[in-house]
């Protein structure tokens, strides 16, 4: 008799993964139309059901979001270190302030040259460092969306792959967004497994 139980127990498990997928399937078909239609064509039933299939367990949804805090990490930690040159400029002029109210009249013009020079020399590290980073920013950042195309794609979640082409980044980025609007949404209505 016992295996019988066991027998009923996956039959149900069974159709409770089944409703689930068509639940998650009818929702992304509902999420789908809020995107522009040259996206509409590209995200067929089988996709939008392959998507559906990996959403069931919830794995993909908490790897979305460790992929995000990491993004966000690595994004407010850049913008720090750019925002740092920022502040040596801040620096020299609070240093060249404090010396000018402290700077005998006779010598002031000769002050005013010298710190002018500071700044222009100062300026220009500046610029140059800020290039520098801006490179190091835009290829860090490269590099995270490859680590979240391999993620994803090791996932098994469709339409993610390592790519540079626009049109599939912007695909890829919509599918993201399809994926996070359907955790809202399930958060919302306390549908999540």
């Amino acid at each position: 008799m016992e295996g019988y139980a066991g027998a009923y127990d996956v039959q149900t498990d069974s159709t409770k993964q089944q409703e689930r997928h068509y639940y998650l399937l009818s929702e992304l078909q509902a999420l789908v139309k809020d995107l522009p239609s040259s996206f509409q064509q590209r995200l067929s039933y089988t996709t939008l059901s392959d998507l559906a299939l990996v959403l069931i367990d919830g794995t993909v949804y908490e790897i979305v979001h460790g992929l995000l805090d990491i993004q966000h990490l690595t994004e407010r930690n850049l913008y720090n270190q750019r925002q740092k040159l920022h502040v040596l400029k801040q620096e020299l002029a609070r240093k060249h302030k404090e010396a000018l109210q402290t700077c005998k009249t006779h010598n002031l013009a000769v002050m005013r040259m010298s710190q002018q020079g500071e700044t222009e020399a100062l300026e220009q590290r500046v610029r140059e460092e800020q290039r520098m980073m801006d490179e190091k920013i835009v290829l860090e950042m490269d590099q995270k969306v490859v680590d979240q195309q391999n993620t994803l794609e090791k996932a098994g979640v469709p339409g993610f792959y390592i790519t540079t082409n626009p049109q599939e980044l912007t695909m890829q980025i919509n599918l993201l967004e399809l994926i996070l609007k359907l955790q809202q949404k399930e958060g919302q209505s306390g549908n999540l497994s």
